[in-house]
């Protein structure tokens, strides 16, 4: 199984990007699929998730510019992000919580490469 994120880049404050982050291989179903970043010197943070059935949570941060998405036929979650600000600059990773097989209830994690978003005039 293999997360590939793409769509990074650099971009002027305001700015938009949509990364997305499809998912491949041996996958019966895709529960949470989100996005995490991290600046440098900080700790990961979660930015938005989105569970099989569409439920969304975001960080306070970014609430009202980002949009989580899925297309769960394509197993990819993507990251509308709009208004970007220079203090959103960091490597973003997705991550996935798979399913390998029917009734299979741990939690599951696999991660993107990350992609770098960098917010500069």
């Amino acid at each position: 199984v293999q997360l590939q994120a793409s769509g990074g880049g650099l971009v002027q404050p305001g700015g938009s990007l949509r990364p997305s982050c499809a998912a491949s291989g041996s996958i019966f179903s895709i529960r949470d699929m989100g996005w995490y970043r991290q600046a440098p010197g900080k700790q990961r943070e979660l930015v938005a998730a989105i569970t099989s059935g569409g439920s969304t949570n975001y960080a306070d941060s970014v609430k009202g510019r980002f949009t989580v998405s899925r297309d769960n036929a394509k197993n990819t979650v993507y990251l509308q992000m709009n208004s970007l600000k220079p203090e959103d600059t960091a490597v973003y990773y997705c991550y996935a919580d798979l399913q390998p097989y029917r009734g299979y209830q741990r939690r599951n994690d696999y991660w993107g490469q990350g992609t770098l978003v960098t917010v500069s005039s």
